[in-house]
């Protein structure tokens, strides 16, 4: 039992893009569910078009999809809207979709809410951060999240969520990235029996 009690809550995944970390998302959600673990949240997809990048989607895992950000074009909509790179945001469309999937049902047990980013884009959105921190703070609710690498200026909200104390941070390369599923689920079963204890 003492194991369990010193299990961190929430499991973060961070590592250079195009790594692996959403797959690794996936899979895990998929082992959760085989183990009756209940799931919520998103996770974000490349929109391609003949082969080039043209923005993101949010796709919750009930399946629902919604505009993340777009290739920003000269538009007078689309000047107004925040931008990373070349890309502008779609604030509205992002939280309709991925707010509903974060806040799931609230009486239900066991629950772990995945986040598949806490980045740029996404913090755009103040009622995302509000959300991000309740769900991180709730004794209820273990959280798998995605978190970019530090480069360049940090972001203190993504700073101030890997550095707490009740997560465990995994990086995530090509060497080890067919090899750390195991780890991450049982890190978050391990975590779901912490509440279940205390409820």
């Amino acid at each position: 039992m003492a194991a369990v009690a010193n299990a961190p809550r929430h499991i973060l995944l961070t590592g250079p893009p195009g790594v692996g970390k959403t797959t690794l998302v996936h899979k895990a959600c998929e082992a959760l569910t085989k183990r009756s673990v209940t799931v919520h949240g998103f996770y974000t997809e490349e929109i391609r078009t003949e082969g080039k990048r043209v923005g993101f989607d949010v796709v919750t895992l009930a399946g629902i999809r919604a505009p993340l950000a777009r290739v920003c074009r000269n538009e007078v909509g689309q000047r107004s809207k925040p931008t990373v790179g070349q890309y502008s945001v779609e604030v509205s469309s992002f939280e309709q979709a991925a707010l509903q999937a974060l806040r799931g049902k609230g009486e239900e047990k066991s629950s772990v809410r995945v986040i598949d980013e806490i980045g740029k884009m996404e913090l755009f959105s103040p009622n995302f951060i509000k959300t991000v921190r309740s769900l991180l703070d709730r004794s209820d609710t273990t959280v798998l999240a995605t978190i970019p690498i530090p480069r360049g200026k940090p972001i203190p909200f993504v700073e101030d969520v890997r550095s707490r104390k009740d997560a465990l941070v995994i990086t995530i390369s090509k060497e080890n990235r067919n090899k750390v599923l195991e780890e991450i689920v049982s890190a978050i079963i391990e975590s779901t029996k912490v509440y279940q204890a205390i409820s």
